[in-house]
């Protein structure tokens, strides 16, 4: 995908790329910004090819810059897109400007300063902002809203969020990315820590959610049963009250008296339950509930962090055998 600016032969890859080769002096320049994205596996793999032209439109080509991306999609669930993008930009005449240009620096007068060494001092100023790390940001973001939008267009509940769980404010914790070498020995049946931790994390993950969905709803439920009553109440009084909610509400069943007996048993068993729950654990007081609550809730939030420290220590040993997994290779 070509800017206004690009010559037209351009369009063939092999010119493109030989020609920013050719525009590049020293051995050690940067030919190219490369981007790897992953794609929505809920959409089709022509909307997909429209998501991404798209995108590159947007945010790339109307830029200045030359766009060549591929989409790979083998049907394993893994469909992602590479993106190579050129680094300078284009004049008029569609020829490759310098990446950054000298610029004197002057004093208060306007005047140039003189070095000891006779230079004058200067500095160097890039032709185009793209390499701003503020696009970083900016192009995260907008990837994340042009898949929503599409996700949406497609009939699709899914909505992708591309913070990390620590900036949504999430008490979840990250899965260790595997990358091509852990997934690759995966696949052959070489066994790995990695998927191990990362199972053990969305098992975690399962039981913060069932905790913090009961510590809700019990908050909830003493909220309730507790704005229905007059005076205040103590745990076993709760309790016995929510009996008797239920009670009315089976009530309005249209069932059997056999069936209304049988769930009024199975609520007074619940009940009994819980009373001796709470009598052991010294619990009588709705406040000290909630503090006890409270104490659980900062108990998850205790094993998440030990899970946060047990994933960067991997992370660090992931990022050793990968390097040393491409040295053997090469």
């Amino acid at each position: 995908m070509l800017p206004e600016r690009a010559p037209p032969e351009y369009a063939d890859r092999a010119t493109l790329w030989n020609s920013v080769e050719r525009a590049e002096k020293q051995w050690n320049s940067q030919l190219a910004r490369r981007i790897i994205m992953v794609l929505p596996k809920e959409l089709s793999h022509e909307d997909n090819i429209r998501l991404v032209r798209q995108y590159c439109q947007e945010q790339f080509v109307a830029k200045g810059m030359c766009c060549d991306f591929a989409i790979h999609d083998e049907g394993n669930g893994n469909p992602h897109a590479h993106i190579l993008l050129t680094l300078r930009g284009l004049d008029e005449r569609g020829k490759w400007l310098p990446k950054a240009r000298k610029v004197y620096d002057l004093d208060e007068q306007g005047q140039r300063i003189r070095l000891p060494s006779g230079n004058w001092k200067s500095h160097k100023e890039d032709t185009v902002d793209w390499n701003d790390q503020k696009y970083c940001e900016i192009w995260r973001h907008e990837w994340e809203t042009l898949q929503n939008r599409y996700l949406e267009s497609a009939g699709r509940e899914e909505r992708v969020d591309l913070r990390s769980f620590q900036r949504q404010g999430s008490d979840f914790a990250p899965t260790v990315h595997m990358g091509a070498a852990i997934t690759h020995m995966e696949r052959k049946g070489i066994h790995t820590d990695i998927v191990d931790l990362n199972r053990e994390i969305r098992s975690f993950n399962r039981i913060l959610q069932s905790i913090k969905d009961r510590i809700r709803s019990l908050l909830e439920k003493i909220a309730d049963l507790t704005e229905r009553s007059q005076q205040p109440t103590t745990l076993i009084d709760l309790l016995q009250r929510y009996c008797a909610a239920r009670d009315g509400e089976r009530q309005q069943w249209q069932a059997s008296s056999l069936t209304k007996l049988k769930a009024s048993a199975k609520d007074f068993e619940k009940v009994q339950q819980a009373i001796q729950l709470l009598e052991r654990s010294g619990l009588t007081d709705i406040e000290d509930f909630k503090a006890h609550l409270h104490r659980l809730s900062q108990s998850a939030a205790d094993l998440k962090h030990n899970y946060d420290l047990r994933t960067k220590q991997i992370n660090r040993l992931n990022r050793i055998v990968v390097k040393k997994l491409t040295v053997s290779v090469f």
